[in-house]
């Protein structure tokens, strides 16, 4: 269990939202390298919670290009409260709502989307990525969300009843459930 929280986003390490939310006002302005900065920090984020949702490696690839262009399209009408990456997830939650829309079918989880999903980090050894992955198939698609949401990207539950458009109890529930069931695999 202890591989999955080592799994703390570039956000949380290398920014903090008020550098994320002067880099959405230098893109309103129309300043690439402003964008490019922002996609350089956020881009595992919203590519790990596209791929938990679409569970298609592809598919998350393209949501996440689209998420960027909508960011770039959509920058001026960004009001900052203090949450730039929930404004870019329902972004990205809108685009992988309208992808499924259009596919109108369901997908089975590979292997391959789920690893590459993880962030390559010398924290993790190839047998360690293989066990996460492993763990994070025996969840649910809503509770993998909720734990890719919280535990990788580093959300709170708040922020993520928020995004998924359920109630709070129901993304505690969910995400502790989740937990124990994890906790019960590994051992």
């Amino acid at each position: 269990m202890m591989i999955l929280f080592a799994l703390t986003s570039d956000i949380k390490q290398s920014t903090d939202y008020a550098d994320l939310d002067s880099l959405l006002y230098g893109i309103s302005n129309g300043d690439k390298k402003c964008l490019e900065q922002l996609y350089q920090v956020t881009h595992t984020s919203v590519y790990s919670f596209a791929l938990s949702v679409l569970k298609n490696h592809h598919d998350a690839e393209d949501v996440l290009h689209d998420c960027y262009v909508a960011v770039w399209n959509g920058a001026e009408s960004y009001v900052s409260r203090g949450k730039p990456m929930a404004w870019i997830i329902t972004i990205a939650k809108n685009l992988c709502l309208q992808r499924m829309r259009e596919r109108k079918k369901a997908e089975c989880t590979s292997q391959e989307g789920w690893e590459l999903a993880i962030p390559d980090t010398d924290m993790l050894t190839m047998e360690d990525r293989s066990i996460l992955v492993t763990c994070m198939e025996q969840l649910s698609d809503e509770e993998r969300q909720i734990v890719m949401l919280h535990a990788a990207v580093g959300f709170k539950h708040r922020e993520i009843a928020r995004i998924m458009e359920l109630p709070l109890s129901t993304v505690l529930s969910k995400y502790a459930r989740a937990l124990k069931r994890l906790k019960q695999y590994l051992q």
